[in-house]
């Protein structure tokens, strides 16, 4: 216990007293009801991503997967990328959720990592399980984009891309097609401006991101 992060357990106490404060702890009614999440968000592990904060969620209503650059590979049956698979499995068929969104953000750090390799540059960690993930992002459609890398937000193209891609994986699950043609599924995409608090969603007709109406930050 004295070796566990002071931050934490202050964040703790802090998230107990507002549950004090309120005259109920909802968390008690999701442990006897149990989750019933209408939407599945598969967003990266980065840390200033959060999709309850972006969303202003309550506890219960996301369901949410998170991995280096929010990808989802194409379905496989060779045992690689359980993690993700289970989560969309589990989402799709046990939870019944009806909506799915990949959220993608600005200045990844996978995608930066991936688009600043090349045959010849060192593996992107020392083991190279980034390098061996970020794999899944086909790089053919990428081949236009011209990126400075002196400009932090000049991956977009590619962020927004490999949303896409994501997106187009989901489908080449059975579950995922299956309540597709149902009816009663609907996958989106969206982008999160982390600099200035912008959303950007997906049309999915035409793959263009658009800006949510909404109070620019300065």
């Amino acid at each position: 216990m004295r070796t566990f992060p002071l931050r934490l357990l202050d964040g703790y106490r802090g998230f107990r007293g507002r549950a004090a404060q309120k005259g109920s702890y909802q968390h008690a009614r999701l442990a006897d009801e149990g989750q019933k999440p209408d939407t599945l968000v598969i967003a990266c592990c980065d840390s200033r991503v959060t999709p309850e904060l972006i969303f202003s969620a309550d506890p219960g209503s996301l369901f949410v997967q998170r991995n280096v650059a929010n990808l989802v590979p194409p379905y496989t049956t060779d045992g690689r990328n359980l993690s993700t698979a289970a989560a969309l499995e589990f989402a799709v068929n046990g939870l019944k959720v009806r909506h799915i969104v990949v959220l993608g953000h600005a200045r990844c750090g996978g995608i930066r990592a991936l688009m600043e390799s090349s045959g010849d540059a060192a593996p992107l960690s020392p083991d190279d399980f980034i390098g061996a993930w970020m794999g899944w992002l086909d790089r053919e459609p990428l081949g236009h984009v011209c990126v400075d890398a002196s400009d932090q937000d000049g991956y977009r193209a590619v962020e927004e891309e490999g949303i896409r891609q994501s997106i187009t994986n989901l489908k080449t699950f059975s579950c995922v097609r299956h309540r597709l043609e149902q009816g009663d599924l609907t996958l989106h995409g969206a982008w999160f401006d982390i600099a200035r608090g912008e959303l950007w969603v997906m049309d999915g007709p035409t793959g263009e991101f658009h800006w949510t109406d909404g109070v620019e930050f300065r």
